[in-house]
C-alpha cells in the first residue's frame, strides 16, 4: 500500500527539520519544498537564500527524502509586499509574516504541494488543530512562549484542514534535543528574528529604497518643537529610542522620551518624556475580521493578543453587521499599534483576528 504524502514546507531552519522527521517517522511518504519568497541580495552581494537552500538539502539527506525548491516571489511580491509598503506610507506598522501565512504558506504553497500530488501539507509553526464536528479549529501550541497562532489568524478552515503541525506538543528545547540526537546539522542554528525580507540589515535604510525619507518635527504633547526625525514611516506608537533625541534643554536628560502619536499628513511625531496615559487604552476597533473556522457572538468573553507573545488578556468581543468588530479588555493596554492585528481565542482555539484601524 504507497503511503500518504505530505509536503513539509522546509526553511532551512531546526523547526521545519524536525517536522520532516517526526512525519517520516510516523509513515508518511514525506517531501521537502523549500520557498524562495525574495529576490533581493544582501548587502555583501551573496544572496541570502542559498545559505538556508544549502541546509535544507544537508537535512533532507540525512533524512533520506526527496525536495524540491519552488520560486514564490512574484506572488510575494503582488500579495504581501506591496501592502506592507502601502500600510507604513499610511503611517501604519503592518504585519507581513500574518499576510505570508495567508497567501504564501497556506495559499501559493499548497496549490505548489498539490501539483506534487500531495494529500497534506506541513509546516514547523507551533500550533495544531483540532477536529470537532466536522469542522476543523485552530489550536494554540503547548509551548505558549513560542505560539505562532498570532501569525495564522487571517487564515481559513479551507487552509488548515489540510494542514499538518507536528511541533504542536513539542517544546522549542525539546525540538532542538530531538534535532541534536537525530544529527541534523540545524540543531542549535539560529532562529530567525524580524521581517523575513529585511533579515539582519538596518530597517530604515530598507524601508527608505520605497518610502523616501522626509525630515520633519519632534514635538512635544504641547506644541514645542524639541528634535528633528526623519519620517513619521520609519517610527511606532510607543517606541522610546531610535529617534535621536539624547538631553533637551531644561528637560531632565534620564527620562526616557516615548513616542505617543504621529501626525502623517504634516510629517510631525509626538513624544512625551515618560509613560503617558495616551499610550494605554481599553479598546480597539478592527477593520473586519476573519473567522478561521466560524463566527462568535458579538458579546462574547474572549482571550485576546495585540501582538505575538503577548500573555493573553481577558476582553470582551463585539462584532457590528459589517463585520467590523470591537473589543473591550478587562486591563487597558500599552501601545495599541493600527495596522497590527488583534488576535482572539475561545480558550485554546483560535477563533481569528482583524487590523486594528484605532
Amino acid at each position: 500500500m504507497s503511503k500518504t504524502r505530505v509536503v513539509v514546507g522546509m526553511s532551512g531552519g531546526v523547526d521545519s527539520a524536525v517536522a520532516a522527521m517526526l512525519l517520516k517517522e510516523q509513515g508518511y511518504e514525506v517531501v521537502g519544498l523549500f520557498m524562495k519568497n525574495w529576490e533581493e541580495e544582501s548587502d555583501d552581494g551573496a544572496c541570502t537564500a542559498e545559505t538556508d537552500y544549502a541546509d535544507v538539502r544537508r537535512v533532507c539527506a540525512t533524512l533520506d527524502i526527496p525536495y524540491y525548491t519552488v520560486n514564490l516571489s512574484t506572488e510575494y511580491m503582488q500579495n504581501v509586499f506591496k501592502h506592507f509598503v502601502q500600510e507604513y506610507k499610511k503611517g501604519r506598522t503592518p504585519n507581513p509574516d500574518v499576510l505570508c501565512n495567508r497567501e504564501i504558506k497556506f495559499g501559493a504553497f499548497w496549490k505548489y504541494a498539490q501539483k506534487l500530488d500531495a494529500k497534506y501539507i506541513a509546516t514547523g509553526h507551533y500550533c495544531g488543530t483540532k477536529v470537532l464536528d466536522g469542522k476543523t479549529y485552530l489550536v494554540r501550541a503547548k509551548d505558549e512562549n513560542k505560539d505562532q497562532t498570532y501569525f495564522l489568524n487571517q487564515v481559513t478552515q479551507e487552509q488548515i484542514k489540510n494542514a499538518i503541525f507536528p511541533l504542536k506538543n513539542l517544546t522549542k528545547i525539546e525540538v532542538r534535543r530531538l534535532a541534536k540526537e537525530n544529527n541534523l546539522i540545524n540543531a542549535q542554528k539560529k532562529d530567525s528574528t524580524g521581517v523575513c525580507f529585511i533579515g539582519e540589515r538596518d530597517f530604515r535604510r530598507f524601508l527608505s529604497q520605497y518610502i523616501p525619507m522626509k525630515e520633519g518635527d519632534i514635538k512635544t504633547l504641547d506644541g514645542q518643537t524639541i528634535g528633528r526625525h526623519n519620517g513619521v514611516y520609519y517610527y511606532t506608537i510607543g517606541q522610546h529610542k531610535g529617534f535621536g533625541l539624547g538631553g533637551v534643554k531644561g528637560y531632565a536628560n534620564n527620562d526616557k522620551w516615548y513616542i505617543i502619536k504621529k501626525d502623517v499628513k504634516n510629517n510631525i511625531l509626538y513624544v512625551n518624556q515618560g509613560e503617558s496615559p495616551l499610550l494605554y487604552s481599553k479598546e480597539l476597533t478592527t477593520s473586519g475580521f476573519n473567522f478561521i473556522t466560524e463566527p462568535i457572538a458579538t458579546n462574547s468573553r474572549v482571550k485576546v493578543r495585540i501582538r505575538h507573545r503577548q500573555p493573553l488578556q481577558d476582553a470582551t468581543f463585539y462584532i457590528d453587521d459589517a463585520g467590523n468588530a470591537k473589543i473591550v479588555f478587562d486591563v487597558e493596554q500599552r501601545a495599541i499599534v493600527s495596522g497590527q492585528y488583534a488576535c482572539v481565542y475561545v480558550d485554546d482555539v483560535c477563533i481569528g483576528g482583524g487590523v486594528i484601524e484605532k
